[in-house]
Formats: structure tokens, sequence, C-alpha cells
């Protein structure tokens, strides 16, 4: 009778683990206790870590040397209020120093706080400005990436993106009151794009128009609108997308990156041409970037967790490597190939041999 309770529970318990691996969404978990003739088996799966805010892990760099406001003191103005310039960056006051690290705070208080670059004082030179954002680690985009200026969006920006932590760059976006003055290129939205053409880098007008420093702050990187297109407008048809991230070439490497840089070309002129007569209200602020994303493991792996100072996969389907990218000790180095999202819902773990 025992016995007969033992085996009837641990039926129950592996009927509950498999319905639970069905609920828990696509590519969640990489392997599940099954039932056979035999006993018990594991089965595997092609699988993927959840996403996550990636600005808790990412390391800010901003150049020239000296862009960063405050050293020495300097007052600026707002565009709303030009003549009224009582505002002050200072780098040694706690509170009146705008450091990197700003734009990559929680701030709980409730409190605005950003990051903040000198003024446009040595007009008509170029007021240039780099924020390198790296991770260490091959990071996937699973939502739209959103800046939030403060005091106005950029009237010229590019978005670039590395895939080899750093060593070579390439557009990922251009922004631009006008992009065919600042880029030579046709302004685009992400609606004109279509299945053929959802990779190719475009420039876009609808963060650089000047509608206000205090109604509009964020610029995106819009992800969610390029999965509409294959999955519709309310995500409802993922297997769509997954099926793409197979079939299509160059798909999922256009969602995946190691680093971002923010090249800041042009302040926000508040609608205007510049006025030379006061240059304290020209200048560039963030206060936050939202990367949403997931660590890359090429599908070998459901959880990664951030240790020996970066993030790491950890790997399952006798993977290793920080991107599960070779086969463990003892197993055929050849037989090594990523998962697949195919055949959905579970996909391929391709398990090395």
């Amino acid at each position: 009778m025992d016995v007969v309770s033992t085996s009837a529970m641990l039926s129950q318990v592996v009927f509950l683990l498999h319905f639970v691996t069905l609920t828990l969404g696509q590519y969640d978990i990489c392997k599940s206790l099954v039932s056979m003739d035999n006993g018990q088996t594991w089965e595997f799966y092609a699988c993927q870590p959840k996403p996550t805010a990636m600005k808790e892990f990412m390391q800010i760099t901003v150049d020239p040397l000296g862009i960063t406001c405050g050293n020495p003191p300097e007052r600026f103005c707002t565009l709303e209020n030009p003549y009224l310039c009582s505002d002050e960056c200072d780098a040694s006051n706690p509170d009146l120093a705008h450091p990197p690290q700003l734009m990559q705070d929680r701030e709980s208080s409730g409190l605005i706080t950003y990051w903040q670059t000198v003024t446009w004082s040595r007009y008509p030179e170029p007021l240039l400005a780099n924020i390198s954002l790296a991770w260490n680690k091959s990071l996937e985009l699973t939502d739209d990436i959103q800046v939030t200026f403060e005091y106005g969006r950029p009237t010229i920006m590019v978005l670039d993106k590395s895939l080899d932590k750093g060593r070579t760059w390439q557009p990922y976006q251009f922004y631009a009151d006008d992009c065919m003055d600042a880029f030579d290129m046709p302004a685009k939205r992400v609606q004109d794009l279509s299945a053929t053409n959802v990779t190719r880098v475009i420039c876009t007008e609808q963060y650089s128009r000047w509608v206000g420093s205090k109604n509009e702050k964020v610029l995106r990187f819009e992800v969610m609108a390029r999965f509409a297109i294959f999955a519709g407008p309310k995500l409802l048809n993922m297997d769509s997308l997954y099926t793409r991230m197979e079939s299509m070439k160059g798909l999922r490497d256009f969602f995946t990156f190691t680093n971002l840089r923010l090249r800041l070309l042009k302040p926000a002129l508040g609608g205007t041409y510049v006025q030379r007569d006061n240059l304290l209200k020209y200048f560039y602020a963030i206060s936050n970037i939202d990367v949403p994303a997931r660590c890359k493991c090429n599908l070998h792996a459901g959880q990664c967790t951030f240790r020996e100072g970066s993030l790491q996969c950890d790997c399952e389907h006798n993977t290793t490597g920080q991107d599960c990218t070779r086969c463990e000790r003892g197993f055929k180095a050849k037989s090594w190939k990523p998962g697949s999202y195919l055949p959905t819902p579970n996909g391929s773990p391709n398990t090395c041999t």
C-alpha cells in the first residue's frame, strides 16, 4: 500500500512539474523530469534567461575628458527661462554635482538626479559627448531602450552598438530634427519598416523635434515595434517571431550587443537657432538609461548570474563558457551548436554529445 501511494504521489509530482514547465512561458526552463515506460528521465529544451534591467550592471564611460560639468563650477540656464541662470554645477559639492553614475541610480527618494555636461560656451565649436555603456557580456534586447533627457533631447544624436566588447562599432540608429541635413538620410519611423527590412538602420526625427523639455524627455530605440512586425500588435503570435529568429539571416544578431554608445552631436536648441548671446542654456543632461535585455546564452541556459565581476550564463546541455559557446571537457568539441527556437514551443537544446 505504501509503495503504491509513493508511486502515485511521484507520478502526480512528475505530472505537475511537467504542467508547470508548459505554463511558465516559452524557453523559460532547460529541462523537465518526465515519465517514461522505464521510469523517470530528464527531457531537455532550448532555454534562455528572463529579461532584466541591465542598467544595474552597466559600466559607464563618458568622454572627452572634461565634458562633465562642475570643474570648474559653472552656471547654466534652462531653455524655458533662458535668462534665469541661477542654477549651478559644482563637482566639489555633492548637492550641485552631476557625475555620470547618476544616469543609472534608482532615484528612490523621488528627487530626479542627472549627469550633465558643460555648457556650449565654445560655440561654434561643436559640443560633442560620448557615453559608452559596457557589460563585458553578450546581451539580447527584449524591450525598448529608453534614455531620459532633462532640459531637452538632443537635436542630433547617434546610437551605436558593438558586438565585440567595444573594439569595433556600428550605427544602430540616427536621430535628428532634419535627417537629410544631418545625415543625408530620409526620415523614417519603425512603423515604416516591414518584415523584409526590419534590421535596416534608420534615421528618425520623432525624438529630436523640440516640443518642450518638460513634456517630452524620453528618446527610444524601438524594439517592441520591431517584434510586432512578426508577432502582431499585441505580441500574441510569439511563435512567428521565434520562427523568424531562426530563419531570417541577421535578425538575432540585430538585437544582440555587448556595448552601446550614445554620440551626442548637437544639444536641444529650444525650437530656435543658436542664440549666441546666451550659450549657457545649451548642454546635455541625462537622468536615466534603461536597457531591458537578457543574457545571450545561445539557448543553453535558463539563468544568468553576476559573479567574478561580470554576468555569466549558468550553462546547461553540457556546454560551458560565459555565453555557453563551447562543449564541456569530455564532450565532442565539434558537436557544439546553439540551441534552436524550433520546433516551438520548446525548441531544440542541441546538447553537446
